[in-house]
């Protein structure tokens, strides 16, 4: 076996069928001539049990010395385990970052997420994953284009963590459906930016003036009975707003509510008096299953928004968001002297670190109280 040089490439001369010269420095590096008298350096190794052949390129584009070279690199991944013929096939017939994004949405978000979910992931890619990189080959995504794209999202860092997110589970079933090598999502060690998470929350007497805003608008007839109806229900009940605007009145059983499919799963709320009582002012539309009815037959409310946006401007809370009435209950469940664990429980949080960040609003009745305690021994000591 010599070595194969360009004297060597040049001499060897095609037959009736193809042959191999090996190079005699560098193992399982060598020589293809086929019959045509078309001439191509390979490797060849063994994976899993089995023989693999991998083309390096053909003689004419490559020198031997270059062809010798990349064998190096591709006989290198072989030796840390990876497979570079098993890789070339997947990169070959690997798709686009937007034919991936299309087969996301229709076989993982559409099958396991919520509707809310897959309106989230369809949003980021459409708007900001394929003006981007839609047109990149999977295969040749690297983590320096999803960190560029992330980097450009940095003005808004809180749908640029949601965009990453999404991009990252894209690799992931890629991966899974054999169009990357295991391990290569280009989206790991890619930081998030910190998020300002908003603890707004109503006082009471911003509740009052809610209140009043609301039952005016009752009177009135400016906003629907349901979007009236909808915010006392997120109010008393501190569910989110997708939980009140699905309500269907076969979840109230008995002393309870009992929501099948809530964002963490099944969950049950007390039917407490008060939210009995705005239950009972609600005209029911024959046939419709939901509490908060929407405009066509049978159908729910699917705009509060904009109800929301005059309601609040009406009560001087410009600020607040409807996610804020959340905020409002647990807040005021924590004011009550309730444990976060329970508030924990009564938001339907499955794990502790949601309900934590609450902690800091029962630190503060916490010292309330100790200064009160304080204030009152003080006076019997000194």
């Amino acid at each position: 076996m010599p070595k194969i040089t360009k004297r060597i490439v040049d001499f060897a001369k095609p037959k009736s069928k193809e042959y191999f010269i090996w190079d005699s420095e560098m193992r399982r590096f060598g020589l293809r001539v086929l019959p045509s008298g078309r001439k191509s350096y390979v490797i060849h190794y063994r994976r899993n049990g089995r023989y693999r052949r991998l083309t390096v390129g053909q003689h004419g584009e490559l020198t031997p010395s270059e062809a010798r070279d990349i064998a190096r690199e591709h006989l290198v991944e072989v030796a840390r385990g990876g497979d570079p013929s098993q890789r070339r096939r997947i990169e070959r017939r690997a798709p686009n970052v937007s034919a991936l994004g299309e087969r996301l949405i229709k076989e993982h978000a559409i099958v396991r997420l919520k509707p809310s979910t897959q309106r989230e992931y369809d949003r980021a890619v459409r708007i900001f994953i394929n003006p981007a990189i839609g047109g990149f080959k999977v295969g040749e995504v690297t983590r320096g284009d999803i960190s560029q794209l992330h980097h450009r999202l940095r003005h808004i860092p809180y749908q640029a963590n949601r965009v990453l997110g999404v991009l990252s589970k894209m690799f992931n079933m890629a991966e899974i459906w054999g169009l990357r090598p295991d391990g290569s999502n280009p989206c790991r060690h890619i930081s998030k930016y910190p998020e300002r998470k908003r603890e707004r929350f109503l006082s009471s007497d911003e509740l009052r003036q809610l209140a009043q805003v609301l039952e005016q608008a009752e009177i009135t007839g400016a906003e629907s009975q349901a979007a009236i109806t909808a915010i006392r229900l997120l109010v008393l009940t501190g569910c989110r707003l997708g939980e009140i605007q699905t309500l269907r009145w076969d979840y109230i059983d008995g002393s309870y509510i009992v929501l099948p499919d809530s964002k963490t799963g099944p969950r049950r709320l007390p039917l407490t008096p008060a939210i009995r009582h705005v239950l009972s002012g609600i005209d029911r539309e024959q046939g419709n299953p939901y509490v908060i009815q929407g405009k066509l037959p049978g159908s729910h409310l699917t705009d509060m928004q904009h109800p929301w946006q005059r309601i609040r401007e009406r009560a001087g809370l410009s600020d607040v968001r409807i996610h804020d009435l959340r905020h409002t209950y647990a807040s005021h469940a924590i004011a009550a002297g309730m444990s976060l664990p329970l508030v924990g429980k009564l938001l339907g949080h499955t794990q502790v670190q949601t309900t934590a960040r609450y902690a800091h609003l029962a630190d503060d009745h916490v010292k309330q109280a100790a200064e009160q305690l304080s204030g009152q021994l003080e006076t019997l000591m000194l």
